[in-house]
Formats: C-alpha cells, structure tokens, sequence
C-alpha cells in the first residue's frame, strides 16, 4: 500500500514538474494539492510513531518503519521531547529519537496525533522553497506491569519545506515540488 502511496505522489509531482517548470511560483490549485500531501505526510509520520513505539513491534519491523519514517524528513531535522516533570525541552537527531521512542522503559506504549491542521500558510523564501507550520497535538500513554504510569499531551509544530527539485526520467530532466518535514518544536506539555 505505501508502495502505490509513492507511486501516486511521483506521478503527482511529475505532473506539478511539467506544469510549473518555468515558475518558481505555485498556484493556489498547486498549493492545496502540496497542503494535502504534507498533511498526508504528516499523519504518515504519526502512524510510524505509533508503529515504533509499540512494544509489541518486532525489532525488525520498527527498524524498518524507521528507515521510512527518516525519509520524510529534511536533512538535519529534530524532533523535540518534553516532560510533565521538568521544563526542559530536549532534541534529537530523528534517528535517535525514534532509537529512544523504541527503548522507553514501559511495557506499554499508546502514541496518538490529533488536531493536525496548518497554523501557519506556506510562504515564500529568498531561497525559493517555501516554509510553512503544522500543529499537531501528541497523547503519550506509557504504562508498566508494575504500576508505573505516564501519560501527557504535547502540542508540537512541525516545519514544513516545499522546495523544487529535479530528477531524470528517460533523459529529461523533470523539475517538481517536493514537500520535506522539517523540525518538530514542543510548544507545550499537559497532563
């Protein structure tokens, strides 16, 4: 199924490609297909968390869904982690976040992303790529078979980067958007 997600979306940036190779400009028509598939893109990452984080996920598996969960990624990103304990506000590299999520000291782990929406529309940069803010909201629950619990909900924005890029198909060069998940910034922590 996610084979034919990526095969969809090659297909779809191809045609954004064709259509928009002589504009760095994106249409509104444009821009809603891009919103969509970041928020698509978005709730992929949020069903890789849950993946990861289960206890009841393979080593192999999670290692797996790891390699597919950095992929929507932006080189260098960071995901930011936070506690009802402290007010501190850690971050790490995606690998090594999703290498924590897996090893939590807790028998069970229940991960849920909700109220996923934009906060902030795409805008463009002096770069060319476009920059725009999703805010999601995270219901950890961990639990242990000797009564240890922790359960919070964290509010967290994620950066968003739409930048052209170019691939090769048949000998031509294919221009297209590409939308990259960017860091994810702990704006707050409740019980």
């Amino acid at each position: 199924m996610n084979k034919y997600k990526i095969i969809i979306a090659s297909l779809f940036f191809l045609a954004i490609g064709n259509v928009y190779a002589q504009s760095d400009d994106i249409s509104p028509e444009r821009k809603q297909a891009i919103d969509s598939l970041a928020l698509e893109k978005v709730r992929d990452l949020s069903k890789y968390i849950s993946i990861i984080g289960n206890k009841e996920t393979p080593f192999s598996e999670a290692n797996r869904v790891m390699d597919r969960a950095e992929e929507l990624f932006a080189t260098d990103s960071e995901i930011g982690v936070s506690s009802l304990s402290t007010n501190d506000i850690n971050y790490y590299k995606i690998r090594k976040y999703f290498e924590r999520l897996m090893a939590l000291n807790y028998d069970r782990v229940k991960i849920k992303w909700y109220d996923i929406h934009y906060i902030s529309d795409l805008e463009r940069q002096p770069d060319g790529r476009y920059v725009g803010v999703v805010t999601v909201y995270q219901r950890f629950e961990g639990t242990s078979d000797d009564g240890m619990e922790y359960k919070d909900t964290t509010k967290k924005d994620i950066t968003i980067y739409v930048e052209r890029k170019q691939t090769q198909i048949s000998g031509r060069t294919i221009e297209f958007w590409d939308v990259m998940l960017g860091d994810i910034r702990v704006t707050e922590t409740t019980a």
